[in-house]
């Protein structure tokens, strides 16, 4: 379901005033034509902050000393999920640093264990693996992977240290989108040394890459990183680039992300959804472990089930009472709800 008569210019996503107005709700009514009045609410859980990468904009780089390094306790997740999860939530994404170990010992027999005794959707953020742990993964009962490009220009993706190589990074998304897996990546806009040719360059990936979703985040300049003292991104150009996506692929599964919250406090997220977004993720990880899960700032701003619920109502829309996963073996079998059926409120 691609428009492909849709691709941004520099003028779209710098847009402003009336121009970002116009933009915006032109996204927000295409999503609603695909996916109806609807949003879809996971659950998110960072299982473990140990990282191999060195990434220059995140906090849990290997080099970031002075982080407490965690990996959470499968039976206390296992608690979580099964007795203590928001009602609205049918997905849970399992999200971590660039760790292996916590894959095996975590991801692994949890999801297994989310297939047993939910009707969960199950996604993971995991980052670059090998094929094997891809294929257990897969195994054990997920069926999303979200492995974002983050920089589609190779000499600043070098520049900032980003996992291994782009083309490696581009290979691996198109291997686990061979084996059967929905993949969503994304890009960070306005990142230091990020051109406007730069900026353009993360939509042509992402419309080459065969993926689900996309999304994009803005960037913040972490503590602990080597970029804490660069400015942060403006927040018009990260909503303008959601926009964007939203019209260039109108089926796409495109997440409103907590770090607008970062940029814009108490409205940045509402915005998001009024931008296209058909995707909400509640904060699930126990308060024990959040401060360590450093990808921005220390003191965070956790996307919790009341503002969740609250900044879905606010925008007129409920949540899907359908997961993401069915949602994606749905529209794989040509059984995709129409509008009026995605749009029934999820149960209490």
């Amino acid at each position: 379901m691609t428009d492909s008569s849709f691709f941004p210019d520099i003028e779209t996503l710098h847009a402003k005033g009336t121009f970002l107005e116009d933009l915006h709700c032109r996204a927000r009514t295409a999503a609603d034509r695909v996916f109806g009045k609807t949003v879809f609410v996971r659950g998110v859980i960072e299982i473990s902050n140990f990282c191999r990468e060195n990434c220059a904009y995140c906090g849990m780089r290997r080099d970031n000393k002075q982080l407490h390094r965690y990996r959470a306790r499968l039976e206390e997740l296992a608690d979580l999920i099964f007795h203590h999860r928001p009602a609205c939530i049918t997905d849970i994404n399992l999200q971590a640093g660039e760790d292996p170990v916590a894959v095996r010992e975590i991801a692994i027999p949890l999801i297994r264990a989310i297939r047993r005794e939910t009707p969960l959707g199950v996604s993971v953020c995991l980052g670059t693996l090998d094929t094997s742990l891809y294929g257990e993964l897969k195994d054990a009962g997920a069926t999303i992977y979200i492995l974002k490009f983050e920089i589609a220009e190779a000499p600043l993706y070098r520049q900032m240290q980003a996992p291994g190589t782009l083309s490696e990074r581009l290979e691996s998304i198109r291997h686990l989108a061979s084996k059967g897996w929905n993949v969503s990546s994304g890009f960070i806009a306005g990142l230091p040394g990020q051109s406007n040719d730069r900026l353009v360059e993360n939509f042509r990936t992402a419309r080459e890459l065969p993926l689900s979703g996309c999304s994009v985040s803005p960037f913040i300049p972490g503590d602990e990183t080597p970029l804490g003292d660069s400015p942060a991104a403006d927040i018009d150009l990260t909503l303008n680039c959601m926009a964007a996506l939203r019209l260039m692929r109108p089926d796409w599964v495109i997440p409103a992300v907590s770090a607008l919250n970062l940029s814009e406090p108490g409205s940045g997220y509402r915005r998001g959804l009024r931008a296209g977004a058909n995707l909400v993720t509640i904060n699930m990880t126990p308060e024990q472990w959040r401060n360590d899960y450093l990808l921005y700032k220390r003191d965070r701003f956790i996307m919790t089930e009341e503002r969740i619920l609250s900044a879905i109502s606010d925008e007129k829309l409920s949540p899907s009472s359908r997961s993401l996963a069915d949602w994606y073996r749905s529209v794989k079998i040509g059984a995709a709800p129409s509008s009026a059926e995605q749009a029934k409120p999820v149960a209490a």
